[in-house]
């Protein structure tokens, strides 16, 4: 009996472990990399089999293959999961106003008596689930915080119009000039104003056309994306308008992507933002925005070392 209970305990870990590896498997490539939250390579299967294997054997070794010292594990984790599915099935019920919203309310309640009992008899599991989630964040975090350098452009998609403003520039004979300009309510006032701020700040002639760029970020979560690219060409301005996931990111590819197209290294003008150096790096990790002109450069600096190539980044103001 002894050997058929050991057999059943095998059996059972390890359909848990191939459920949990399929699951991982399935959302793993699906969400952390699209926020960045993990390396590219993560979208890759064999990978990331061989990243959870390593992992399964390391929590093997550190509970010394005791089933007893990973059952309070096991239960929080099971007991957490189907809770929370408990409240999604009572959720969506009650929206739609289903009579079976009881009978999922019941469900949740007794999943939630089940998962306190449990905690509370054996807290290790909560410890240990703590620890891992506390971990696998950290890990998150500071892979978005080293990738947030990166263009995060996977390409542009130029509308029609775009493409017309794009050829002119590279037909023109003078320089590429580009003026970084804040999203807001179409103003012909407030881009010829900006202009001449701009003008006078670079000491750029009269004679030389200038073309603002617009980044919108709907969605900062996102890490990268295809850019779509909006042209306006107005009598008094001509407008890129670019929905991107980070603006001082999107910024340096539109640039890159200019050079690429053109054969000419755009300048681009900045005037300095208001806000303190902290808010900044804070808005650029959070909402894709912050200190755009410095971000810019530095994407810039870390994806084209050769100087010779690299468009100019220009600040006044």
């Amino acid at each position: 009996m002894g050997s058929l209970y050991d057999l059943a305990s095998i059996l059972i870990l390890w359909f848990a472990g191939a459920s949990a590896m399929a699951g991982l498997l399935t959302i793993v490539p699906r969400y952390l990399p699209r926020f960045g939250m993990a390396p590219e390579w993560a979208r890759q299967e064999r990978p990331l089999v061989v990243f959870f294997t390593v992992i399964a054997f390391a929590v093997t070794l550190a509970f010394r293959a005791r089933v007893e010292a990973q059952a309070a594990a096991y239960a929080t984790g099971v007991l957490v999961v189907m809770a929370s599915a408990a409240f999604a099935a009572y959720w969506l019920d009650r929206q739609a106003q289903s009579p079976r919203a009881l009978y999922h309310g019941g469900l949740l309640l007794v999943f939630l008596y089940v998962l306190v009992a449990n905690v509370l008899e054996r807290p290790d599991g909560v410890k240990i689930a703590s620890f891992f989630i506390a971990a696998t964040l950290l890990v998150s975090f500071t892979s978005r915080a080293l990738r947030s350098f990166e263009l995060r452009v996977e390409r542009f998609l130029p509308d029609e119009e775009a493409e017309r403003l794009i050829a002119r520039l590279g037909e023109g004979t003078g320089p590429i000039r580009l003026v970084a300009h804040r999203p807001e309510r179409p103003s012909p006032y407030a881009y010829l104003e900006k202009e001449r701020r701009i003008r006078e700040i670079g000491h750029i002639p009269s004679t030389d056309p200038v073309y603002f760029v617009e980044v919108y970020v709907q969605d900062p979560s996102e890490f990268s994306a295809e850019a779509r690219v909006w042209g306006v060409d107005h009598p008094q301005y001509r407008v890129f308008r670019i929905i991107g996931t980070s603006a001082p990111n999107t910024l340096a590819a539109f640039l890159l992507y200019l050079r690429d197209r053109t054969g000419k290294r755009p300048h681009i003008y900045f005037e300095w933002p208001e806000e303190s150096p902290l808010q900044a790096a804070l808005d650029f990790l959070l909402f894709g925005e912050g200190d755009v002109p410095t971000l810019t450069h530095e994407v810039l600096r870390r994806v084209e070392p050769d100087l010779g190539r690299r468009p100019l980044v220009h600040v006044g103001g």
